[in-house]
């Protein structure tokens, strides 16, 4: 994976995130919450299953203790959503990769879920802090830093909906596994095949169409795209002197092809519309 390519996963999944806190109203509030972020005053960050455990220094002496978490999908969603990742294979190939496909989503609205929380009451969120306010801004602080946390590392999400980046890679591996070996059973167990009939193909009526068309689903147009002169570009032939009327061996053979294109082209209409002779 190139570091363009992981940059722009990163910043993506970090945004959505900021995105959600970004439309709080209280503005001074989330303002004082991103100089917490930036000053340092986020003490710790860590994961206990799919809830986050912070410190944060506020104005007392003593570091407020405050939680974070979202609504983990059961065993049976999770099991949803690898089936329906492993039967794409852009997901699994990007998924396997260590990649975050950019939309990933897809995977969880076709199941009925969200991976990303709809407002910020969706996320369940307390603080030690006297602030009845929430988010407080030592609580916004840690929002800011888990944002950051995203760029790092995009699989921090599924964490905080119940499963590790290390779990869905081996759920996807085991699921591969267990279709394989389903596959490789079938095949097994089959009879053997029979070998279909194969009808002659006769090269001389390959191409013809001998069934009436619906008139309303045809429509017949010039190509107004490039053709293979517009594509190639000037044929490089042998150099040479140019004449008087500058005029090369290249452009006299470009412009006798751009002839009997055109010509072509013009037959080609006249016979779709059976009017050629």
């Amino acid at each position: 994976m190139s570091s363009e390519t992981l940059q722009a996963s990163r910043e993506w999944w970090s945004q959505r995130w900021l995105d959600l806190l970004d439309s709080y109203r209280f503005k001074k509030r989330l303002e004082r919450a991103r100089n917490y972020a930036r000053q340092g005053n986020v003490l710790s960050i860590e994961f206990t299953g799919a809830k986050v455990l912070a410190k944060v220094q506020g104005s007392e002496s003593e570091p407020y203790s405050l939680s974070l978490s979202l609504d983990a999908f059961t065993e049976e969603e999770w099991g949803f959503v690898v089936e329906t990742m492993a039967s794409k294979a852009i997901f699994t190939a990007k998924l396997l990769a260590g990649e975050m496909p950019q939309n990933i989503e897809e995977v969880f609205t076709a199941n009925g879920l969200s991976l990303f929380p709809f407002t910020l009451s969706d996320v369940h969120s307390k603080c030690s802090c006297p602030d009845k306010a929430n988010p407080c801004k030592h609580i916004g602080a840690v929002y800011y830093q888990l944002g950051d946390r995203f760029s790092e590392d995009p699989f921090v999400l599924f964490q905080l909906r119940g499963r590790t980046k290390e779990q869905i890679i081996q759920d996807l591996r085991q699921f591969r596994s267990n279709s394989l070996e389903i596959a490789a059973n079938t095949t097994t167990e089959s009879p053997e095949p029979t070998t279909p009939e194969i009808n002659p193909i006769n090269l001389d009526s390959f191409w013809e169409y001998n069934q009436p068309l619906e008139s309303s689903l045809v429509v017949i147009a010039p190509s107004s795209g490039e053709t293979v002169l517009d594509v190639l570009g000037a044929i490089p032939l042998a150099k040479e002197e140019e004449n008087l009327s500058n005029v090369t061996s290249a452009d006299v053979v470009m412009k006798y092809l751009d002839t009997l294109y055109k010509d072509v082209s013009q037959k080609a209409m006249l016979e779709a519309m059976n009017l050629g002779n």
